[in-house]
């Protein structure tokens, strides 16, 4: 085949990520990429860049909603300047307990994955709204779902297993697992020399941490949602349980109707908590840093927790793994936030982790461990575009 364009569709809870690559003939060469950022906002971004990282656009637009922001990108595709798309790969958050495997996009699996999508509510509706359009957008374009969760499926049952009756296990409460293409893409990069004990944090905006074997998933942070586990910009992470009921009965006293009180608790467990909640400021990392440096004890307090949880993880999933060769920091704080990787590793000595001060003042992939240091420490920025285009192809060779 002597050309093989393939775009990548990636959307979050509030932007839609999009690239090409030609991918024929093995070879993986971005063709263009852009993002449109700030959706339900009046100051959204739509910014797009060439094959060399030139920006051929950066506007300043109101984005009111998913179908304005998806119609930007559909009219760039399609004004003749970028490839048409011999086939589209998609980020799908979670399929549920039914899709477990990457595959073909149909009108009934796009029904199937929504069908799901209290479980990513975030995520999936966006998600789900921009399969049908690209099936709209491209009629006879194969489209192919490549899921978060697809990595976690090693995770043995002790893991995955919750501690509830049998009869929530049957509806498919369980440890899911995300992030997971950033995580394939961290071993992708570190193959062939992949370490046969390696936990990576990848900490962003959505923060999850996951202990590696021999390259699969023994374990994650993230279990039946992503509002679990570490705490994230503006997610809980994990807690009490007893705090969400009591939670719960206080908001049924003036929202009786069960659904109305469910969607209140899961407004604050989502949205409004986190980084955010505990700094009363700011669910983005940098805001806080600057805060921190204005002397906001309320921004201290969020990222001291932030850190805290984190290295809590780090030191029960060396005990899980029986110790630990190597250590990686991936995603937008993980790569970024210089202070954030010191001083999470900063009371981890103990367990043979030691970064060097000079090695760790950077910004984007890097060896930050000392040269005594028994773990090594690496930053490696996440490469989930590549995952999805490698999983578009080997599926459209079946």
């Amino acid at each position: 085949m002597s050309s093989l364009p393939v775009l990548v569709l990636n959307s979050g809870s509030s932007s839609i990520k999009f690239s090409a690559y030609e991918a024929a003939n093995g070879s993986r060469k971005k063709l263009f990429e852009g993002a449109v950022d700030g959706i339900g906002t009046e100051n959204g971004k739509f910014w797009i860049k060439d094959a060399d990282g030139n920006k051929k656009l950066d506007q300043t637009r109101d984005l009111p909603s998913r179908a304005v922001a998806f119609k930007l990108i559909a009219d760039e595709l399609h004004s003749g300047d970028v490839p048409a798309p011999a086939a589209i790969g998609h980020r799908a958050v979670c399929g549920g307990p039914t899709i477990k495997e990457n595959q073909l996009i149909t009108p009934a699996l796009i029904d199937e994955i929504e069908s799901y999508q209290a479980l990513a509510p975030l995520h999936t509706p966006i998600g789900v709204y921009i399969m049908r359009e690209a099936l709209k957008l491209f009629p006879g374009i194969p489209n192919f779902a490549v899921l978060d969760t697809y990595f976690h499926r090693t995770i043995p049952e002790v893991a995955s297993r919750m501690p509830i009756p049998d009869e929530w296990v049957a509806m498919g409460v369980r440890r899911y697992g995300y992030h997971g293409i950033s995580y394939e893409s961290i071993i992708m990069q570190l193959e062939p020399n992949v370490p046969e004990k390696l936990i990576v944090a990848h900490l962003g905006n959505g923060a999850s941490i996951s202990a590696i074997r021999n390259g699969q998933c023994l374990d994650t942070s993230m279990a039946l949602t992503p509002s679990s586990g570490i705490i994230s910009g503006t997610r809980t992470g994990d807690i009490d349980p007893g705090i969400l009921i009591f939670m719960l009965k206080k908001i049924a006293e003036t929202k009786p109707n069960a659904l109305d009180a469910a969607d209140a608790l899961e407004t604050i467990v989502s949205k409004k908590s986190g980084l955010l909640g505990v700094s009363g400021t700011s669910n983005d990392m940098r805001d806080l840093r600057t805060a921190i440096n204005a002397g906001n004890a309320g921004a201290r307090l969020a990222v001291d927790k932030f850190n805290w949880t984190i290295a809590r993880w780090i030191g029960s999933y060396v005990a899980e793994l029986g110790g630990l060769d190597m250590l990686v920091f991936t995603g937008g704080i993980g790569e970024n936030d210089i202070d954030a990787r010191a001083e999470i590793c900063s009371g981890l000595g103990a367990l043979g982790i030691k970064v060097d001060a000079k090695r760790n003042n950077v910004r984007g992939e890097a060896t930050i461990s000392a040269d005594d240091s028994p773990v090594t420490v690496r930053v490696i920025p996440p490469a989930e575009d590549l995952i999805i285009v490698n999983h578009v192809v080997r599926l459209l060779s079946k």
